[in-house]
């Protein structure tokens, strides 16, 4: 079968072939450098742990060339021209550890952030035109001097000889995409100059096409560059997007632009283009979240720009279904398939579609929260799901020097985090759930037909648990006399949390339940629905009723809705979404009464009752943990996890259980 299946045919871009059409989509390398511009050593094992899984190229995340310029700020990003020698050092460790296996790695290179830039990364607010900044509107960027770009274009240059010099295959330049410095010369929107880079299609277009002119006639035309390209913005207004399907007046790149624009780039000398679409005004379109509700968001883009174009097309945008992305290559929708968060949450994916064990890959949430969500808390680049992406060294998993028999008490993420964990460093495990399937939260979070990663992640756990030999016990509360009984030399208590259920007066008057019943069974919700607590479940419970024809209204006490932690595309989708469905929505609102005939509340415009026949809790869950407060004084080594310990999303219920289970 692998000799005929396309997805691992090789292809080249420009003399580079590629043994495969497997592409890692290039990820910002945020945390993954030094204070000299270098890789760091754990950037290296990032990128070579992909290689080792069997994918085709790599292109690294995004190194700025002439960090000066924006006042980059150190050990964000990989530097190539601030101290050369020191770059060189850990690229060619890296290209050589790539190569290795087989796998070819191109360089992006940036001209860094413009107006998307927030002030703690680029500390000198530059944009093509002076504008307000999209995430600071009270720090102005001044425009560039035509000195500024010519200097960025050298830089160009310069990082693209360190790329050859280290052992890169080519570089990729970044980008005529997402709304980066380099992409807002290209849009009227943003680009209001009236020298040779602004005006005509072809006038903004300048920049990028002189940065690859100038980098073949330094590195040769044979050297590849590519160019990472959107081909539509899908911009409503500085800070809004519109959401899949919407009506809407383009105010950055439409399609046609976008397809001539592509025609002009190619001419110019770009070997391969890398599409999606959108901009930091309309994040959510770079970054799908899960309520796309579907895969390969990017092919009706790709599809257009492969017709247009002579060279090579690659295409991300949620392609881990090996099944569409055969048929993609095979319809001549692109030529390369780009995977980017799926290679955070399996780094093993192409090897395991190699040799049809599909159901051996961990899946991407789409959930922003171990990636894009840990950069805007501060963190490095990481994964949900997958504890040990960006610190693969330090996170391998090794055999237990003491074997222990170790109980688990619990089979949501956390539990089964921690027994997989346990039973593949050589733990004899028992795991114990009361209820009759393994999943805990995550079965009626996983409900929503948009919440598929969830319960593919569900079904991926049955799998790996099954792979190990942790003896499960289903239906079973296992007591303090239980565990006493069995005289274990490790217990982990994993037990969850329970709905709150808010004292509210005349509970029961109508239909009443939590959020957990009708995920479950939503023909329980009548014709028009309450839901008390617009936080994640809330919110994302009510767009499912809306859609299935119910009448919702949103009840929220705070001044916000999601509780203002959610990752900004996934919140911002999620927000528009409900407004484009017609989701009604309360802030600071309680609900002081069920009555016979629905509801009271009261906020800003005062009391006043509202009409609905179903009222569905939605205000948070409490943690479960009696058992824990039983047994932990007992002298019997004891972990506390998940839910259990304190209620929050399932990226820390399985770094929590990971860290536990790999040093037990």
């Amino acid at each position: 079968m692998i000799a005929t299946d396309i997805l691992f045919q090789p292809i080249s871009i420009r003399n580079v072939e590629i043994k495969n059409r497997y592409v890692m989509a290039p990820m910002g390398n945020v945390g993954h450098a030094d204070a000299q511009g270098a890789f760091s050593q754990s950037a290296v094992d990032y990128f070579a742990a992909r290689a080792r899984g069997g994918v085709g190229l790599i292109i690294t995340g995004l190194c700025d060339v002439a960090p000066h310029i924006e006042g980059i700020t150190p050990c964000h990003m990989p530097l190539p021209t601030l101290n050369p020698n020191a770059f060189l050092y850990s690229a060619i460790e890296l290209t050589e550890r790539v190569h290795a296996w087989g796998s070819k790695i191109f360089l992006q290179l940036t001209a860094g952030f413009g107006y998307s830039g927030k002030s703690t990364v680029a500390t000198k607010p530059v944009a093509p035109s002076p504008i307000a900044n999209r995430w600071q509107p009270e720090i102005e960027h001044r425009a560039l001097t035509r000195s500024e770009i010519y200097q960025f274009i050298e830089g160009f240059v310069q990082s693209a000889k360190i790329a050859q010099k280290s052992g890169f295959d080519g570089v990729e330049i970044h980008a005529v995409h997402e709304g980066y410095l380099l992409d807002q010369f290209t849009l009227a929107f943003y680009n209001n100059r009236q020298d040779e880079f602004g005006g005509s299609l072809e006038a903004r277009l300048k920049f990028p096409v002189e940065i690859v002119k100038a980098i073949k006639a330094a590195c040769g035309d044979d050297f590849p560059v590519a160019l990472r390209f959107s081909l539509k913005s899908f911009i409503k207004d500085h800070r809004q997007g519109a959401v899949p399907g919407e009506v809407f007046e383009e105010k950055g790149r439409d399609v046609a632009e976008g397809l001539a624009a592509a025609k002009i780039l190619v001419a110019a000398g770009y070997d391969a283009l890398d599409v999606d679409a959108g901009t930091y005004d309309s994040w959510y379109w770079n970054h799908p979240p899960m309520y796309f509700g579907k895969k390969g968001i990017y092919l009706e883009f790709s599809r257009q720009v492969k017709q247009a174009v002579d060279v090579p097309v690659i295409v991300a945008g949620r392609m881990d279904d090996d099944q569409l992305a055969r048929q993609a290559l095979l319809n001549g929708d692109c030529d390369l398939v780009g995977l980017g968060r799926p290679l955070l949450a399996d780094p093993d994916l192409p090897n395991k579609v190699r040799l049809n064990q599909t159901a051996a890959i961990r899946p991407c949430l789409s959930c922003h929260e171990g990636c894009m969500g840990r950069f805007a808390r501060g963190g490095r680049l990481s994964c949900a799901v997958n504890p040990a992406c960006g610190r693969e060294a330090a996170f391998a998993l090794s055999p237990a020097l003491n074997k222990k028999q170790v109980v688990v008490v619990g089979g949501g993420v956390a539990g089964m985090e921690a027994a997989r964990v346990a039973a593949i460093r050589g733990h004899r495990v028992s795991l114990y759930e009361k209820s009759g399937a393994l999943g805990g939260v995550v079965i009626p979070g996983g409900m929503p037909p948009f919440k598929s990663d969830d319960r593919d992640l569900l079904k991926w756990y049955q799998h790996a648990l099954g792979e190990t030999d942790v003896q499960i016990t289903l239906n079973h509360e296992i007591t303090r006399e239980d565990i006493c009984a069995i005289q274990p030399d490790a217990v982990i208590i994993a037990t969850g949390s329970t709905p709150v259920i808010p004292p509210i007066k005349g509970h029961g008057s109508i239909p009443t339940y939590c959020a957990s019943e009708v995920l479950m069974q939503t023909e329980l919700a009548g014709p028009r629905v309450a839901i008390v607590g617009a936080g994640l479940v809330g919110a994302e419970l009510g767009l499912w009723l809306k859609r299935l024809g119910r009448t919702v209204i949103l009840i929220e006490a705070s001044d916000k809705i999601l509780g203002g932690g959610m990752p900004v595309m996934n919140a911002d989708m999620l927000t528009d979404l409900l407004h484009y469905e017609y989701v009604e929505i309360h802030r600071e609102t309680r609900v002081t009464e069920i009555t016979p005939r629905g509801i009271r509340i009261v906020g800003p415009e005062g009391e006043r009752d509202v009409n609905v026949d179903t009222v569905v809790y939605a205000v948070g869950y409490r943690s479960e943990n009696r058992l824990w407060n039983e047994i932990k004084a007992d002298a019997v080594e004891s972990y506390l996890l998940g839910d259990a310990k304190r209620v929050n999303n399932i990226m820390y219920a399985i770094w929590d259980a990971f860290e536990i289970a790999r040093n037990l």
